[in-house]
């Protein structure tokens, strides 16, 4: 397996990202080292809170979260996954199948031993996090999760699917507002909206990363400046470009060229929207493990996030754990709750741990 490594000159300097780094290496399924970076903050003897990131993301985005739980005595343990932030990111579509990156971060999870943990996840990190409970539950006391899921659709109409397939095959690259517009609608064509968000990812090699989160986070900029620094990034200058925020150079700092952006335009095609994707039976399997989960089960999801809207239906009536809990929905949250919401979703997940 061919590895990239981000040098650490590109992290130098990130605004309210003082962490110090700690890192395992696993091994791949060929006996690769596989470097995976995580971040180790709060009282030693505090409750344990494992947070997953998801895509395109990694851990700068719980540092507004991290010293309020901290002040709660929690201890917050956030890795970036494979591919994303201080972590390893190997270098082929094919390394980032859903299996591999439950695989490794299992694998992360067993090698440092972690238990009597916490769970929080959004985004893939849901995805990916929910997936590890069900192989290792007995590491995990409980769940949060907000703005994610556990796709499995085993009963999409063929015609659906052709035509989600037909888009995907041969329909023109979306453009960066094409894509944007095309997400922010309610999906009720049951997978083409999102397919959108897919198509784009794997078929723009230099995914602006940075301009993308800031252009989602930062409403308040200006129409003119938004369009200015777009206009470096499609000149090929987006390193150079004098429009470039902290947050957007902190976003783009684990990717400082294409070849190190595998992970975030393969990951999307990955998640199982269809019943043909090679996830099926494992994603089948994980809910049959969840409607028998007693544990602290909290739903926590944004209210204007188009992408999961719902996605907790199913969690709220299957999972023995849910019942009863003080399930909620954050006004305004957005799609990345730990940008848009920090105070709210960290009050909710320190209450819920010591209340259960």
């Amino acid at each position: 397996m061919e590895i990239v490594r981000t040098p650490d000159k590109f992290f130098a300097n990130l605004k309210d990202y003082p962490y110090e780094p700690c890192y395992t290496t696993i091994k791949t399924h060929d006996h690769t080292d596989l470097r995976i970076h995580h971040i180790d903050e709060g009282p030693e003897n505090g409750p344990l809170l494992l947070c997953l990131h998801g895509q395109p993301v990694w851990s700068y985005l719980y540092r507004k979260m991290i010293p309020l739980l901290n002040q709660e005595g929690i201890r917050v343990i956030a890795p970036d996954l494979p591919g994303y932030g201080k972590s390893d990111k190997p270098a082929t579509r094919e390394d980032y199948s859903y299996q591999r990156q439950v695989d490794w971060m299992g694998q992360w999870l067993e090698a440092n031993d972690l238990k009597n943990l916490n769970f929080f996840g959004q985004d893939w990190g849901g995805l990916i996090g929910l997936r590890v409970i069900a192989d290792q539950p007995e590491r995990f006391d409980r769940v949060i999760i907000s703005n994610t899921g556990l796709p499995y659709r085993p009963d999409v109409p063929q015609e659906i699917v052709q035509k989600v397939k037909d888009f995907r095959d041969n329909a023109k690259t979306p453009t960066l507002p094409e894509m944007a517009k095309k997400l922010r609608t309610t999906d009720k064509d049951q997978g083409l909206s999102f397919a959108y968000w897919q198509k784009y990812c794997w078929e723009t090699k230099d995914i602006p990363i940075g301009f993308m989160m800031s252009s989602m986070l930062e409403r308040k900029r200006s129409k003119l400046i938004t369009m200015l620094d777009l206009l470096f990034i499609n000149l090929g200058l987006k390193n150079i470009s004098p429009f470039q925020t902290e947050l957007g150079r902190a976003y783009a700092a684990p990717f400082p060229d294409k070849s190190y952006k595998m992970g975030p335009r393969a990951m999307p095609s990955q998640v199982p929207t269809m019943p043909d994707d090679p996830s099926l039976e494992a994603q089948k399997k994980a809910w049959d493990f969840f409607e028998t989960f007693e544990k602290p089960f909290l739903c926590a999801f944004s209210d204007n996030d188009p992408v999961t809207r719902g996605a907790d239906r199913q969690f709220l009536k299957v999972v023995p754990g849910a019942q009863g809990q003080p399930h909620c929905s954050v006004e305004r949250g957005g799609h990345f709750i730990q940008e848009e919401k920090p105070e709210e979703i960290s009050s909710i997940i320190s209450s819920f741990i010591t209340s259960t």
